[in-house]
């Protein structure tokens, strides 16, 4: 192991749970889903858990602690399960999508931070320089990605302290919300706002537009990959303490923490607000319907305990801020744990001749030239979307679209690789939830299915509502980036046939 490494402090289990937390958990999923569905989106929830974020945790529990030594992550893991070739397509595939993801969050998490420190979203009339704000918010992007590759690149240490603050923002959040909603609810006298009629509360949803089949199924998709993002710290497994016993501890813990926090806290919503009286509205959307719900919390708090009328919406105003706030830190946290995790999967799992120059050099632990690589393509398309007018912009559009399901698709190769690995006798498994062939086949097959079928109906879905050209360009995504890494790979076949040294598959001495 790298003497960078060594010399690092490691993640312990704590500090691992609340990485997962910031790469998994979306607290303003919670509110998203009751405004789609009210109680209706937890059976859902529990049937997503079920057949796809519990066992797919016990999966990645499985692999982490039989691969406690390798650094490549996934690709590791279905390197030695598969084949190179099956691991770097997927691998590939989902890395890419997190660049632009990077891109992505890079110019809208300054909408948080506004509303945490002005209580709305100001950022349509920020200015620096003289710019539009669609240039300010860019230029923004650019120093912010820069910032982050700068302190990433120092070490583990200081990513775990990044992500720690922002899972434990997220953490207070779900508490304030829970402890909030009791306190409201014993306040009314045990009385919900939004009323549980019967059992058919739990199946219909009070939103008009999602009371169709189709609209549910949407809904279903929803909810799956709301669990997303498990894999992301399997590249982390080798800096944990003592991995064979603390990341699949950390994996089951935070399996069951996010399984029953969704669930909980999509029914605490119910008790302190009505959907018709609060989230009917017009002017409520998917995009503020996190502000909305926790400034009625925190109006109804006021309201219970007496207090006048201004001071009950000055408190909700601060909820509202706080969540603001939170997401900020929770997305800092997940930007950090992005920006270095999956990439030291792909460069310390594959061959260093894969890449060209000095891509897959490691200094001090640390993939450092492949991140500034990384940086450098971010701000590029940063800078050309901010700054490129509507041509642009449309294109960034189309690669967003490009990247729906390539980001997902993988979730279907690690899973598809799952019974490969159980029946390889050659690997050691110092920790089994599936003990026999057919228990593992049947996780296989169920999670396959469910994430197949959800990858599936999410390119469908535009056709279907009219939209072909979104579905065109989503299945473009996955063919053009299996495609980049097919030459990619092959490209590394011929110059290892014609080097007189056997290149192997495993981490090359470069990266000691």
């Amino acid at each position: 192991m790298q003497k960078g490494v060594n010399d690092a402090k490691k993640l312990a289990l704590i500090p691992l749970i609340l990485m997962i937390f910031t790469s998994v958990f979306g607290f303003t999923n919670i509110p998203r889903s009751f405004y789609l569905m009210g109680y209706g989106a937890i059976p859902w929830y529990l049937l997503s858990g079920i057949t796809f974020f519990i066992p797919y945790a016990f999966m990645m529990a499985e692999y982490g602690s039989a691969f406690k030594e390798e650094k490549g992550g996934i690709y590791s893991w279905m390197e030695k399960s598969v084949n190179p070739k099956y691991a770097f397509i997927g691998t590939f595939m989902w890395y890419a999508s997190y660049i632009i993801w990077m891109v992505n969050v890079s110019s809208s998490i300054w909408i948080p931070l506004s509303n945490a420190i002005f209580g709305k979203d100001t950022t349509s009339t920020w200015s620096l320089f003289g710019l539009k704000a669609t240039q300010t918010l860019g230029l923004l992007g650019v120093i912010w990605v820069i910032t982050v590759t700068y302190i990433a690149s120092h070490g583990l240490k200081s990513i775990s302290k990044v992500t720690s603050v922002g899972g434990t923002a997220v953490a207070l959040l779900n508490i304030v919300l829970l402890f909030g909603g009791i306190f409201v609810l014993v306040a009314n006298k045990g009385k919900i706002a939004q009323p549980v009629a019967s059992a058919s509360a739990f199946i219909s949803s009070p939103n008009p537009a999602y009371q169709t089949t189709l609209a549910m199924l949407a809904f279903l998709v929803f909810a799956i990959f709301a669990y997303g993002g498990l894999e992301v710290v399997s590249g982390l497994v080798d800096q944990t303490e003592k991995p064979e016993k603390n990341f699949p501890r950390g994996l089951l813990i935070s399996a069951i923490l996010i399984s029953i926090g969704y669930s909980l806290g999509i029914f605490m919503v119910g008790t302190f607000t009505n959907w018709k009286e609060v989230l009917g509205s017009q002017n409520v959307n998917m995009a503020n319907v996190a502000y909305v719900v926790m400034n009625n919390l925190g109006y109804q708090i006021g309201h219970a305990l007496g207090l006048k009328d201004a001071t009950s919406l000055a408190i909700g105003a601060w909820f509202a801020r706080y969540v603001g706030l939170s997401m900020f830190l929770a997305l800092t946290g997940a930007f950090f744990t992005l920006t270095y995790a999956p990439l030291k999967q792909i460069i310390e799992g594959t061959p260093a001749k894969l890449w060209p120059g000095k891509i897959a050099k490691i200094e001090d632990g640390i993939p450092k030239t492949a991140m500034w690589v990384q940086c450098s393509i971010a701000v590029v398309i940063i800078i050309l979307v901010s700054f490129g007018g509507e041509a642009a912009a449309r294109f960034f559009a189309k690669l967003i679209l490009m990247t729906n399901v390539a980001m997902t698709l993988p979730y279907v190769f690690l899973s598809g690789a799952f019974y490969s690995f159980k029946k390889n006798k050659q690997i050691k498994k110092p920790f089994e939830i599936f003990k026999s062939n057919a228990s593992s086949l049947i996780a296989t097959v169920i999670v396959t299915a469910t994430v197949a079928f959800a990858n599936f109906f999410t390119i469908i879905q535009p056709a279907i509502e009219g939209d072909l050209s979104s579905t065109i360009w989503m299945i473009v995504g996955p063919v053009f980036f299996s495609l980049v890494a097919l030459l990619m790979y092959n490209r590394y076949e011929h110059v290892k046939e014609k080097s007189p040294v056997k290149v192997s598959t495993k981490i090359k001495p470069e990266h000691k």
